[in-house]
């Protein structure tokens, strides 16, 4: 059985929005409680922007419904953060066509290569015909991961040679899915070269192969972020959204961190929906994120 949302929020439940649980069951709601709040909204990486947006909602709450325990507090908050939780009404990886191109962004450590292999796996066991293409050249080893991972999965992989175009590899793999009848690409992505401006021009090369060779394609660009680096990794995100229009998130290692607050950034100060969340090392283990079981995970008791 793979593991649950709710399981891979267990640190940041225990943790952070334990601590939140028990400010808000005490007493009378003062300035104090607000301050608490802040604090340990900040603590789990929710972000001071989102975090003033999301007290000051909570704030005019208690005003407009006469709210004065910090009891009532609870239900207000998961309402507030529900409502960041907003995804746009057009998810493109599931729309039918004759062929979907999917780029798989983000840097080296975050779990790109990995995350790659369990799409591969859900989508081929949802009835896909799947094809990878190992586009990070730049590190021999992201090919050979990459083959590794398209075995486990049971799907063929796309490689050129180590140090070889990205561009060029994108490009084969596009003609290989047509001629073999195909009909989903991930395309794998080097995540470091020398300079952030290389990385970043390579990528958008990368991305004009797919939008010359089909039509409106990439139909989806996947940023994979690494939760435990947090704030750190919305600096990250801005970077990937700019240069090639990221247009949603994979967070992995969930379940290794308190940082799961981060989600609430991803989406406020991003303006990008979490598509999946891994939520452990084994292949199934990429669970398509549902934000009412993400914050309920939050705050729900154990047992």
């Amino acid at each position: 059985m793979f593991k649950s949302i709710r399981e891979s929020l267990n640190r940041t439940r225990q943790t952070v929005f334990g601590q939140i649980v028990n400010v808000l069951g005490m007493g009378e709601i003062t300035e104090e409680t607000w301050e608490d709040l802040e604090a340990l909204l900040i603590q789990a990486d929710v972000g001071v922007p989102t975090t003033i947006d999301l007290v000051s909602g909570m704030r005019k709450r208690v005003e407009a419904e006469g709210l004065f325990r910090a009891d009532q507090l609870l239900a207000a908050m998961k309402q507030e953060m529900r409502a960041i939780l907003v995804d746009p009404p057009v998810y493109e990886l599931e729309q039918p066509r004759q062929l979907t191109v999917v780029m798989v962004v983000g840097v080296n450590g975050s779990g790109k290569t990995t995350t790659i292999g369990k799409l591969a796996y859900r989508y081929k066991n949802l009835g896909k015909n799947v094809l990878l293409a190992a586009g990070d050249t730049f590190r021999a080893a992201a090919i050979d991961q990459l083959k590794i991972w398209g075995e486990r999965a049971g799907v063929p992989v796309i490689a050129g040679q180590p140090g070889g175009d990205p561009a060029a590899t994108a490009y084969d793999a596009i003609r290989a899915t047509r001629a073999r009848g195909y009909d989903l690409l991930f395309v794998d992505t080097a995540g470091r070269l020398h300079t952030k401006f290389n990385l970043m021009k390579e990528l958008e090369k990368v991305y004009g192969v797919c939008r010359k060779s089909v039509h409106a394609a990439p139909h989806e660009v996947f940023l994979v972020l690494d939760a435990p680096t947090g704030q750190n990794a919305l600096v990250q995100a801005a970077k990937f959204k700019e240069s090639v229009k990221a247009t949603g998130v994979i967070l992995t290692k969930l379940d290794s961190t308190a940082k799961g607050g981060m989600v609430f950034a991803i989406y406020r100060e991003l303006g990008l929906p979490v598509r999946f969340i891994g939520t452990g090392e084994r292949i199934e283990d990429l669970a398509p994120f549902d934000p009412d079981q993400f914050v309920n995970g939050l705050f729900a008791s154990e047992g």
